[in-house]
């Protein structure tokens, strides 16, 4: 199977994009370009901050998924940049249990579960582990 490694970010602003990144998620800095982009990285998957030079190009991505250890503490991370914390998610979606936006808009969703297994809110306070489904082609 092919695996993630790097995600690409388009932005408006890339120091500022990437300074939100390293004080809310404690990712690291790999390389800053001298074409503006910066490289990211949590240890297991980079982030290419890209910066829009108005070639047409639309800013931002759907959304990233974290891992997180602790909600509260990431929440109270994202209040000191001036954005509203991370909202609930609906409880028939598994995975994340918050959805956040950087200051660019871009969404990202929180798990404290992690997105290996499939678990609904309902599940976790029931105390409920679901198996994965595998499907062959």
């Amino acid at each position: 199977m092919a695996k993630i490694k790097h995600i690409a970010i388009v932005t408006m602003d890339a120091p500022k994009l990437a300074e939100f990144y390293t004080k809310v998620f404690d990712m690291k800095i790999l390389h800053s370009s001298k074409s503006g982009a910066t490289y990211l990285t949590d240890g297991y998957i980079n982030v290419a901050l890209l910066p829009n030079k108005a070639e047409g190009k639309p800013n931002g991505l759907n959304h990233i998924g974290f891992e997180i250890d602790n909600q509260e503490e990431i929440a109270r991370r994202i209040e000191a940049f001036g954005i509203k914390a991370p909202a609930q998610r609906p409880r028939n979606r598994p995975y994340a249990e918050t959805r956040g936006c950087d200051p660019e808009g871009n969404n990202f969703d929180l798990s404290v579960h992690g997105f290996q297994e499939v678990e609904y809110e309902a599940d976790r306070e029931r105390g409920i582990k679901r198996v994965q489904e595998k499907v062959d082609a």
